[in-house]
């Protein structure tokens, strides 16, 4: 027998494989090997272990007539024969074939060495099958073939690898081969052996160098579940993610972690008492817990990262936790295929175009368009022909078995997953809508039921009741024209910020905090500092929602940090103007828990709001929670480009306790970088705006405030709605004014109210005022972003 290494050699260590082995070893246990022998002074630890070659499958694929076996029912498919009697036929072939006796010997010496470097007697494996086609380098082959984990022994490790083998036939990767044309012979399988990482006794999880749903390149995203990694791939389970912005990565000092949710994670995969695994419910406290702290998920985005930069693309990575030494281990690595593909330059939309009812399911959106179709409700696999093209398929989980009819599908719903689930992964590869994780789609959806899957909502994805109405447009970035006025995003959900990153925005002219307030933290923040003004009841129920926390403000503080961040990051290193909080005290009496800290106001749009809350003793504890968030998104994650914006600020006195609040609280204009903008919404900003310009850094004009002050008109008022006008000469005489009076303070001057992105005449004449910039809804960015452009031709001209 040959020596493990040398090119004849049917087994080689990981240590003796690289990138250039791919058509040797298949694209895993190659980049096993890459991963290993350059990335371990990275600091990245891969498993140790082996691989069986492709030439080692060919030489069993020769003996005993075999090959031709294959070729015959192979020729019987073509002829008309059912893909599963083919498949069947051709897995009990290679499952009956021996293995030869040189291979046997080669894998035995190979496990027994791997058990002398590790000082242990049979140890557990994770066996892998990693398929390869040498003269097929555009070939994908992930997830076709099985993996076996908890293999101990000789004999159990020789009948997984046969097993292996005989995955290379399954149906869905006999109909993959078929339906791109590829020779079902030219490819091979090589089987990968590593010691097994005791996730079982910890967790696992999977890592892509980029979002998976939007393609935002600046984060690393992090899924994780207890227990072995196979429940979330396959998508049994709805795991913890944790989002890691990579330009604060590389500094130490700063914290990266942008994003934390924690998942239901309700089972998990352990080893089995008599090999192999089994699935059991997760304990409530491991439900409710994080899977990694803020340093393994440093640790894991940092190897990720390296790994990202080694290959020269984005990545996608499967890690796990050994529960016995807690040490961290990558188990796969390869190319993201998905996002990484999409052209950059092109923009896909969809929206719902009219009033929707509200939906029957929810869950997480995958995807950015829109399906419809009957409802299709499966517990299992179906012939194809027992799936009607365009159906919305509904079921508990997929697994590759699944694949041929969500190939069929319009949309899909799943019970259970997150976004690195089966479903998940397979729906982009697609390009078909989904919504995973929705937990009783099941039982809420009927066959039959036209529905429509919307993923074009931000990250929840919500199911609704008919074939509703909506638009798709595309819209190719390149040829939008550059302009001198800025044009820049209005931004609310953080969940949907990353869906924007490729347009060429100029930044963020409006962060809403009440949107991440009402929908992130849910609660009135001095609920949560003073429970005991609360009745029984919403007590109880904030108690269940800050689980975990045992200073209820930092509840408040981390969510709103995370919300800010999100959105700051999509823009980066582009400013992102941040408004602190502007409720009206009826909108804030809605907030869990806030009706015994908000007054009754006969008309509240013009009542106790904006900066006379933030140094009142109504409020003031309030606001410092605000402030907390901006100084930790800023200072401890280092998003400096979030410039803090103050609304309806009425009088010079008030700017200056609301400036000099935000300075206790650790917020100093200037410090750091920090600007501090005004809303310029109250004529008083507009006849004193000298005065304001040397208090603050620049004005934002809300032009629906600034016209209902101007014209005496309740803007809700429907019985003057028709003279309610952004256009009235009072209201551009006020705009006229302030750009000028700004301009000659050295401040600039931006709109960030809804007209633009309605009205291309109003954007013209905010181009004529000479405003710096205009904020707008990121769906109307391209079409404002060229009347802007024509608009300053004229001026040219």
């Amino acid at each position: 027998m040959s020596a493990i290494g040398e090119p004849q050699s049917r087994v080689v260590p990981l240590t003796a494989l690289g990138r250039q082995d791919v058509g040797r070893v298949g694209g895993k246990n190659a980049s096993l090997g890459e991963l290993t022998t350059r990335l371990g002074a990275s600091g990245v630890r891969v498993p140790p272990g082996f691989a069986t070659t492709a030439d080692a499958y060919r030489e069993l694929l020769a003996g005993h007539g075999l090959r031709a076996a294959v070729e015959e029912r192979i020729g019987r498919l073509h002829d008309g024969a059912p893909l599963e009697e083919v498949g069947a036929g051709i897995r009990a072939l290679l499952l009956a074939e021996p293995l030869p006796e040189s291979l046997r010997d080669e894998i035995a010496g190979a496990y027994r060495r791997l058990a002398e470097e590790c000082g242990r007697a049979d140890p557990d494996v994770a066996v892998r099958s990693s398929a390869t086609a040498e003269d097929l380098p555009e070939a994908s082959f992930a997830g076709q073939q099985e993996t076996y984990l908890n293999v101990r022994g000789v004999d159990r490790l020789l009948d997984a690898c046969r097993r292996c083998y005989a995955s290379l036939f399954t149906d869905r990767a006999i109909d993959y081969r078929e339906r791109l044309g590829y020779d079902h012979l030219a490819v091979a399988l090589s089987v990968g052996v590593q010691l097994m990482v005791r996730s079982d006794l910890a967790g696992a999880g999977v890592a892509f160098t980029l979002d998976p749903e939007s393609g935002f390149p600046e984060v690393v995203v992090i899924s994780a579940a207890r227990g072995l990694g196979e429940t979330v791939v396959s998508g049994e389970v709805d795991p913890d993610e944790y989002t890691v912005f990579k330009p604060s990565l590389r500094d130490p000092s700063l914290d990266p972690l942008i994003h934390l949710g924690i998942g239901a994670k309700r089972v998990k995969a352990v080893y089995a008492e008599d090999g192999l695994t089994r699935t059991v419910d997760t304990p409530d406290a491991e439900r409710r817990t994080r899977v990694l702290d803020d340093a393994e998920v440093r640790v894991l985005a940092e190897w990720a990262v390296a790994v990202e930069q080694h290959y020269g693309c984005p990545m996608d990575l499967e890690w796990a936790k050994d529960g016995r030494t807690g040490e961290l281990w990558i188990v796969q690595a390869r190319p993201e295929t998905v996002q990484s593909r999409r052209r950059a330059t092109t923009l896909r939309h969809c929206r719902l175009s009219a009033p929707v009812p509200g939906p029957l399911v929810e869950g997480i959106a995958v995807g950015e368009a829109i399906g419809q179709g009957p409802v299709v409700a499966l517990d299992a696999p179906v012939d194809l022909d027992r799936f009607p093209p365009g159906g919305v398929l509904v079921t508990a989980v997929t697994d590759p078995d699944w694949e041929p009819v969500m190939k069929r599908a319009s949309a899909i719903v799943t019970d259970h997953g997150g976004r690195t689930s089966h479903a998940a992964i397979v729906s982009r590869e697609l390009g078909v809508p989904a919504v995973v994780g929705t937990g009783d789609g099941t039982r809420l959806l009927h066959d039959g039921m036209p529905v429509t899957v919307s993923c074009a909502e931000g990250e929840h994805g919500r199911v609704y009741e008919g074939a509703l109405p909506y638009e798709e447009t595309q819209t190719d970035l390149a040829d939008l024209p550059s302009t001198r006025t800025h044009v820049m995003l209005n931004l609310a959900d953080p969940s949907a910020a990353f869906r924007w990153w490729r347009l060429p925005a100029d930044g963020v002219g409006l962060a809403r905090l009440e949107f991440i307030v009402a929908h992130q933290v849910k609660v009135h923040p001095l609920a949560l500092l003073h429970p005991e003004r609360l009745d029984t009841h919403d007590r109880h129920l904030i108690e269940r929602l800050t689980e975990g926390y045992l200073d209820r403000g930092q509840y408040f503080v981390d969510r709103l940090a995370q919300g800010i961040a999100r959105i700051a990051a999509s823009r980066w290193p582009a400013p992102v103007i941040v408004r602190t909080s502007d409720f009206k005290t009826n909108e804030y009496a809605k907030l869990l828990g806030g009706r015994p800290f908000e007054p009754d106001e006969a008309n509240p749009m013009i009542g106790w709001r904006g900066a006379s809350r933030y140094y009142s003793p109504g409020y003031r504890e309030g606001f410092a929670l605000e402030c907390r968030a901006l100084r930790r998104v800023r200072d401890e994650m280092g998003l400096t480009n979030v410039v803090v914006m103050i609304p309806f600020c009425r009088t010079l006195g008030e700017a200056d306790r609301v400036l000099g609040v935000m300075a206790e609280e650790g917020l100093v204009r200037g410090e750091n970088g920090l600007r501090v903008y005004v809303m310029a919404e109250i004529p008083a900003n507009i006849i004193l705006a000298e005065e304001f310009a040397a208090r603050f850094d620049g004005f934002s004009i809300g032009s629906n405030d600034l016209t209902q002050l101007t014209l005496g008109i309740d803007r809700d008022s429907e019985a003057l709605a028709d003279v309610f006008d952004e256009r009235d000469p009072a209201v551009v005489r006020s705009i006229e004014v302030l750009a000028a009076r700004a301009h000659a303070a050295g401040r600039p001057v931006g709109l960030c109210g809804q007209r633009p992105s309605d009205d291309p005449g109003f954007t013209a004449l905010l181009v004529r005022a000479r405003l710096d910039s205009i904020s707008v809804t990121p769906d109307s960015f391209p079409a404002v972003k060229r009347t802007v452009a024509e608009a300053e031709s004229a001026l040219v001209s």
